[in-house]
């Protein structure tokens, strides 16, 4: 039953995703051009999601596990650092240039969207790269 509701769960998240036109890298990058013809109805989709967030994750911390009663594991770090920061440049980069992130990527690429294969075989070497290179360069720069 589990895992019938946790694939129904990610059907409804990339139906939702493909709805909202956040699958369709020509409308996200039309939102994210705001010096030229921007498109902000992918504001409305992230305004309307971020209720939905806040109160889902407030409830599930109430609760102190998950709705299958596994122990819940939420991200505890809350500092603002430099490794944060290029990170967040370098996805933001990414996500204007391809009009892809990882989730609208992968329903894309279910959908049959050929440049979608590109940005996940990318972002698959991405991850890659930096689980073999992050620590050696993080252990360069901190002696």
């Amino acid at each position: 039953m589990q895992t019938v509701l946790v694939f129904l769960s990610g059907l409804v998240f990339g139906v939702g995703l493909i709805v909202s036109g956040m699958s369709n890298p020509a409308k996200v990058i039309g939102f994210l051009d705001i010096a030229g013809s921007w498109d902000p109805s992918l504001a409305f989709v992230m305004l309307g999601a971020i209720p939905v967030a806040f109160i889902g994750f407030r409830w599930i911390q109430k609760q102190g596990h998950t709705v299958f009663d596994e122990p819940l594991h939420l991200p505890g770090a809350q500092d603002i650092n430099r490794p944060l920061v290029v990170g967040g440049f370098i996805f933001g980069a990414g996500w204007a240039v391809a009009g892809f992130c990882p989730g609208p990527a992968l329903v894309a690429l279910g959908a049959g969207y050929g440049k979608a294969l590109v940005f996940v075989l990318a972002m698959i070497a991405g991850m890659l790269l930096h689980d073999r290179a992050y620590p050696r360069l993080r252990a360069a720069f901190t002696k």
